[in-house]
Order: C-alpha cells, then sequence, then structure tokens
C-alpha cells in the first residue's frame, strides 16, 4: 500500500469575514466615503439603464449595479498613482476611481456632490452615450473607459483581455521605483481564460504587484459557475501558481476593505501579486434593465435573496447601528446622487421635437464630428520630426557585400555630389543586435522580452546577441505565453515609461496572441480617444525554406498591414534595418519590425560608427531603374527580383518597400514608377491566404487604373502553408523560378513587347 502525504499549498489561501469588532473599529469617515462614492455608483447606473430602455444607449448597459461593494471596498484605499483596469462590466470601479481621485475621501454627506464630481458623472455618462465630451471622445462607449490621470487605465470588452496590460502597468510600477500597484478586474468567466492564467504565473514568476480581482457573481450571462469548472471557488486558482489569495463576500465593503488592506501590504512589500475573490451578485441580467428571472436562468427567490444583502445598506445598516450617521443622513446621500444625476441627464438630452410622447433624443450638438472616425488610429508621428534621418540607396551605400549591377544602377543615381560615405561589411544578424545594443545604450527606457532572448548568446538566432550581460534587468527571458507577455508589453508601453520591444520567436504564435496584438495593442490608442501613445515594437522572423513547417513559416504583413493601428518595416540591407529599427524604437505607435533567416547570416555594407540615424519616414528604395513594369517586393524576395530581371532581359524597376503599412507605404515613388512602365508585378514568398499583396493590388488599382495597362500581377506561395517535406515546402512558396514566371507573364500581357 503505498503512503500518500497531503499536499499543501505554498502560500496561504483563506477565507476573511469581517466581524462585529470590525465594524466598531472601522474609521466613521471609511464608512462615509464608502456610502456616499456606492450612492454615487447606483444613481449613476439606475440612470444608464434607464436611457437604455429609452434607446438612448447605443450598444450594451452592462450594470454593476448590486457589485458596488466590491469595487469601492477594493478602490477607497488606492491612491491615484495606483492603477486598475476592468472588464466590460467597469462602471463601477471607473467611477470609483475617478471619484477617489477627484475627492480623495473626507466626504461630507450634507455636500457629497461638488463641481468635479458633477463634472465626473457627466463625462463617463457622455462616454457610454458615445459622445464628445467622454473620456475616450465617443469612441469606447460603455465598455471601453479610460481616464490615465485617475490611474483608470482602461476597462476591456474582451473578456479577460485587460489583464495582460494590467500586468503590464504593473511591471512598470515596479521598476520605475515606486510601491505603486495596478488591480484588474475579471468576472468568473474569466478565471478559465488562457490570457489570465498565463498571467497569473508570468506575475508569480517575476514578483509583479498585480492584484487579480475576480468578480465572482455566479454567471458568465446565463451559465452558472459550477457548470463551467470543477473548482468553483475561483480564488483557487492563486494557489496553484504560488499566489496569496483571499476570498470574501463583496457583499461586504467593509470585508472587502479589510481584504484589500492586507492584500496591499503584500504588493507594495515588493512580494508579488495577490487574489481576491469577491462574492457578489448582479441585480440585473447580462445586459440592459430587466432581472435574470425574465430570461429564466435564476429565480426571482434566488434575486429577492441577493437584494437584501445590499451593499449599500449593508453600510447604512452597520453605520447607523454604531452612531455613525443616521437613516435621513442615508435618505440625503441618495436623493443628492440621484439629483446629481438628473442634472447630468439634462446635460446631454433634450426633448424629443418630433415625439408626441415627450421622449428623449441626445442633444445633436453633442455628437463627434463625422470627420473624427479614423483620427488617431494612429498618431501623428510628432515625436519624430526632428529626427536625424540618412538613407543609405542615396548614398549609394551598396545594399550587399559584393555591388551587383543593381546596385551599381543604384549607385548611379545617387547625387553627383554626394560624399561616399565610410562602410563596413556585417552579416545582417549582427547588425540587428548592434543597433539594439546601441539603443539601449542611449536610452534606458528601452527592454526586451521574449522566449530566450537572454540565453544562447543572442537568443536563438543571435539577434539579441551581447545585451543580457550589458544590460542586467533590462533583457527578460519569458515563460512560453505569447499571451501573457505581449499583453504586458502592451501595458508597459500604454503607461509610457518604457519602451518594449519583444520577440516572437516565429511569426505564427501571433495567432496565440492575437487578442493582445490585435485587440489590445493595434487599438488601444484609437478606442480610448486617439492620446493613449503605444511605443512598442514587435520583432520577429519569417524561416519559409528552414524545414519548420506549418506552424511556423508564416509571413505575418498581410495579417498587421490590415490590421488598424500597427505599423510594419521590412528591411533588406543591414544598413536599412539599422534605420528603420531607430525609427521603430522613436514611433509612439506599436511597430511589427519582420526580418527572414535567409539575411540572417548575408553580408552587407553598413556605415562605420553610425548606428544613430533613422530611415527617412515611408520612403521606399528604388533598387533598379526600369522603364517596362514596376516590381513591388520587401525583404529576401527583393534580391530574387533583381536576379529575376536580369535573367529574363526585362527592363524592370524593382522597388524595395521597407514600410509596409497603409499610412506608411511610399505612394509617391509607386505612383512615379507605375505612370512610367504601366504595369505592376508584386512579389511575395509566402501564402495566397494571408497574402500582403492582396490589399496592395487592390489599392494600387483603386489609386492608378488610368496608368495601368494590365491586371496587377502578382507572385506569391500556393494556398497550402509550407510544410516539413523539403520538395513541398519548395512548392509552397515563391522564389526566384516564380519571379521570373510572373515577369514573363507581364511581358505575354504586353503581347511580348
Amino acid at each position: 500500500m503505498p503512503k500518500t502525504v497531503n499536499l499543501r499549498p505554498a502560500v496561504p489561501w483563506v477565507e476573511l469575514r469581517a466581524t462585529a469588532k470590525d465594524w466598531d473599529e472601522a474609521d466613521p469617515q471609511l464608512l462615509r466615503d464608502m456610502l456616499a462614492q456606492m450612492h454615487l455608483i447606483r444613481a449613476f447606473e439606475e440612470s444608464v439603464l434607464d436611457l437604455a430602455s429609452q434607446g438612448l444607449v447605443h450598444g450594451p448597459a452592462h450594470s454593476s449595479i448590486g457589485q458596488e461593494g466590491g469595487a469601492v471596498g477594493s478602490i477607497t484605499g488606492l491612491r491615484s498613482s495606483d492603477g486598475i483596469n476592468g472588464s466590460h462590466r467597469g462602471h463601477h470601479q471607473f467611477l470609483a476611481k475617478a471619484l477617489r481621485h477627484v475627492h480623495r475621501g473626507a466626504y461630507d454627506l450634507g455636500a457629497i456632490v461638488d463641481d468635479t464630481t458633477q463634472d465626473v458623472l457627466q463625462r463617463t455618462l457622455a462616454e457610454i452615450l458615445g459622445l464628445a465630451q467622454g473620456y475616450c471622445k465617443g469612441r469606447g462607449g460603455s465598455m471601453h473607459l479610460q481616464w490615465h490621470e485617475a490611474g483608470a487605465l482602461g476597462t476591456n470588452a474582451i473578456v479577460g483581455g485587460g489583464v495582460p496590460l494590467g500586468a503590464g502597468n504593473a511591471w512598470a510600477q515596479r521598476h520605475a521605483g515606486t510601491d505603486d500597484v495596478t488591480f484588474t478586474y475579471f468576472g468568473d468567466g474569466a478565471t478559465n481564460i488562457g490570457s489570465v492564467l498565463e498571467s497569473m504565473n508570468l506575475t508569480a514568476a517575476w514578483d509583479i504587484p498585480l492584484a487579480f480581482f475576480i468578480e465572482n457573481n455566479g454567471y458568465a450571462v446565463s451559465t452558472n459557475v459550477d457548470e463551467v469548472t470543477g473548482e468553483s471557488r475561483l480564488s483557487g486558482r492563486g494557489p496553484g501558481f504560488g499566489i496569496p489569495s483571499w476570498r470574501v463576500d463583496g457583499m461586504d465593503p467593509l470585508a472587502v476593505h479589510l481584504a484589500t488592506e492586507a492584500a496591499l501590504d503584500h504588493m507594495r512589500a515588493g512580494k508579488g501579486p495577490v487574489v481576491i475573490e469577491a462574492l457578489v451578485y448582479r441585480f440585473f441580467h447580462q445586459n440592459g434593465p430587466y432581472p435574470g428571472s425574465a430570461f429564466g436562468y435564476r429565480t426571482k427567490a434566488e434575486e429577492a435573496e441577493w437584494r437584501e444583502r445590499d451593499p449599500l445598506e449593508k453600510v447604512a445598516l452597520e453605520a447607523i447601528k454604531r452612531d455613525v450617521f443616521t437613516r435621513e443622513q442615508v435618505d440625503q446621500v441618495r436623493a443628492q446622487a440621484q439629483d446629481a444625476m438628473r442634472a447630468a441627464v439634462s446635460a446631454l438630452t433634450e426633448a424629443d421635437p418630433e415625439s408626441q410622447t415627450g421622449a428623449l433624443r441626445i442633444r445633436p450638438e453633442l455628437w463627434p464630428e463625422p470627420g473624427f472616425v479614423d483620427v488617431g488610429v494612429r498618431g501623428d508621428l510628432s515625436e519624430i520630426a526632428d529626427a536625424r534621418t540618412l538613407d543609405p540607396v542615396a548614398l549609394g551605400v551598396p545594399a550587399t557585400g559584393i555591388r551587383t549591377n543593381a546596385d551599381a544602377d543604384t549607385a548611379a543615381t545617387s547625387p553627383a555630389d554626394a560624399a561616399q560615405p565610410e562602410t563596413k561589411t556585417m552579416k545582417f544578424v549582427d547588425a540587428v543586435a548592434k543597433v539594439m545594443e546601441r539603443r539601449m545604450e542611449t536610452d534606458d527606457r528601452i527592454i526586451v522580452l521574449g522566449e530566450d532572448v537572454h540565453r544562447l548568446n543572442g537568443g536563438t538566432n543571435g539577434a539579441t546577441k551581447g545585451l543580457t550581460k550589458r544590460f542586467d534587468g533590462r533583457v527578460l527571458g519569458t515563460p512560453i505565453s505569447e499571451n501573457a507577455f505581449a499583453g504586458l508589453a502592451g501595458g508597459v508601453a500604454l503607461d509610457g515609461r518604457f519602451r518594449p520591444v519583444v520577440e516572437f520567436m516565429y511569426p505564427d504564435f501571433l495567432w496565440v496572441a492575437a487578442d493582445q496584438v490585435f485587440n489590445q495593442i493595434g487599438k488601444a490608442r484609437h478606442m480610448f480617444g486617439g492620446h493613449s501613445a503605444v511605443p512598442l515594437v514587435l520583432r520577429t522572423k519569417i524561416a519559409m525554406g528552414s524545414g519548420y513547417g506549418s506552424q511556423h513559416l508564416m509571413d505575418p504583413a498581410g495579417i498587421f498591414a490590415t490590421a488598424p493601428g500597427w505599423r510594419v518595416i521590412a528591411a533588406s540591407t543591414p544598413a536599412d534595418y539599422v534605420g528603420l529599427m531607430n525609427a521603430a524604437l522613436a514611433i509612439d505607435d506599436p511597430v511589427v519590425v519582420i526580418e527572414h533567416v535567409d539575411l540572417y547570416a548575408q553580408k552587407g555594407e553598413v556605415l562605420v560608427d553610425d548606428w544613430d540615424y533613422q530611415l527617412p519616414f515611408g520612403k521606399a528604395a528604388v533598387r533598379r531603374e526600369g522603364s517596362e513594369v514596376t516590381v513591388l517586393s520587401y525583404l529576401s524576395m527583393v534580391q530574387h527580383c533583381l536576379d529575376a530581371v536580369d535573367e529574363t532581359g526585362i527592363d524592370g524597376e524593382v522597388i524595395d518597400l521597407r514600410w509596409l503599412d497603409r499610412a506608411s507605404i511610399d505612394w509617391q515613388t509607386i505612383e512615379a514608377s507605375v505612370k512610367k512602365t504601366g504595369a505592376v508585378l508584386i512579389v511575395e514568398q509566402g501564402a495566397q491566404g494571408t497574402s500582403y499583396g492582396g490589399w496592395l493590388a487592390d489599392e494600387i488599382q483603386r489609386r492608378l487604373f488610368d496608368w495601368l495597362d494590365q491586371p496587377v500581377q502578382r507572385v506569391t506561395g500556393s494556398e497550402a502553408s509550407p510544410s516539413i517535406s523539403k520538395v513541398l515546402e519548395r512548392a509552397a512558396i515563391a522564389g526566384h523560378e516564380e519571379v521570373v514566371a510572373g515577369l514573363e507573364q507581364v511581358r505575354a500581357q504586353f503581347g511580348g513587347r
């Protein structure tokens, strides 16, 4: 018979309950503050539901009525510099943090609404209604509320999506030398989401001061928590990652406050993350003004039982019992909150002149201007307006270590009076590491993170060679958890004190972290009103031809170019890489830097002792001038294009795009070339389905149809992703032969001229 030993968690996991003595000893001002804030939030939410019932809330109205105790109990003790973020049901958390920021406690129950409080209520309501005066200028609505000044980092419509961002904010707080902390709020449904669990692991491994605050209201829409997990005590997630955890009655704001105080002591002491599970109950359905019983998944008896435990009434009864305030004062607080919301609603609505029943409408002058729709998808690049720029092509720097015919052509087109710069030969991958070393040397905000970037003498390809030894604590080897570390980097970038450089070992891994890459990082600036800089660089490499198969070899250019918010750059020479990476690290937008393993070992020319220039923004390189066809390509396919032009004898103008996204691409150079040649061949290596050339061909035909003498032609790989077999892999990707065939197709379209 084997012997068994019961294992215990390595960290505390406790249930905390407030006792009568705790209420006796509670600071009377704390109770007044909690009462005032909860009534302001309750009145706010009631107004939102009322407006929703009148059809004036465009989109969801995720009410937090019933859950105020968890938000106020946990936020009352926070500083403005402490951060919070939350989920789609986040009005109460946002308001608690904003009200705490503008009022800083010490409410007088006879006058709980001053001008700043009224402004918070009105601007928050305006945001939910989609109006220009909202905190995010109407773009965020109910689910995306952000006010950085107050430490409200942004609520999030993706279940669990904001948790890695919260981790990034907390990382930045700690590494900026503060003892500030971050709370990330989410519901019971999110505890089964990979990004949440990955972030628990990462924050525990790195001692990041993040509080995972679980609002366990028992239902993910209509699905009961017991249906979806074998351990419905959700705070049990914490000990599995070595995180101290508290379980508390969220309908008791004082109990939440006491648990939060213990958690804050732990985090501010530098001991890492915590989990707090608050048992709460939303009095209404997932969305809108009806109770859950109206939809059949809850009983009226259950709802009545929880309503008797209303957190507002809990504080009122306990405080009245101890003569902290009176029932009359409670009623007065309620009336003040309702008056404040009536004033806010009145400022934003008016009687609808076309209504026969006295219905309201939004005041027309308060809507955002339609022309604002795309403003802020990316920044205005003012941050690089005074940058020192240099274009190796214009200076005649050879594109490769040996000057080819194409290089000679390029050099011949350089200004006659341009001084030939001193260059030296260097491997492409060594230039990657060297420019990063130079930037980290001159800018201590830059950090590098990713899998194995700190080991193997520069990661799996040598791109971070030498950085770990020189920059202790700034080259961070991560767990295998792209969701967590990509999102953490996004949170670090949004904090603004650091510039993260993230490495995805292979671009296919972006699908693992797609929510963080596209829904979070890419959309953040625009979604939150256009003013949230996101200075993040994502490096990744294309490895087609290396035999790594269908899940490692994609070209991500087409995916990023069709996703809002991202800038995309791709260098085919070491000298270009230096200038492009320097630009990427200066731009306040997320930039994906695409590299290619075929280039890493190739040698090329770089400028001697100059690692500080930027490539001119949005400038393509004409690698070979020609008159018969415009050939557009990037990365390693540029050389294939040059070689194919030489082989076919077609007088092709080969343009190395370098900047690939729609906001940065060099239309001036493309248009000038197409007007000269009348034909376009877009050349890329990867699969048809994720093709970069698809959108580019469409845009060229829209812009330049009158100058085209034939349809835009394209060279791509096949429909299938490259597979392991060497023969099938080659069949799946484009190379020299396919470019030759593409050029011959262009010639055939011209009738063989």
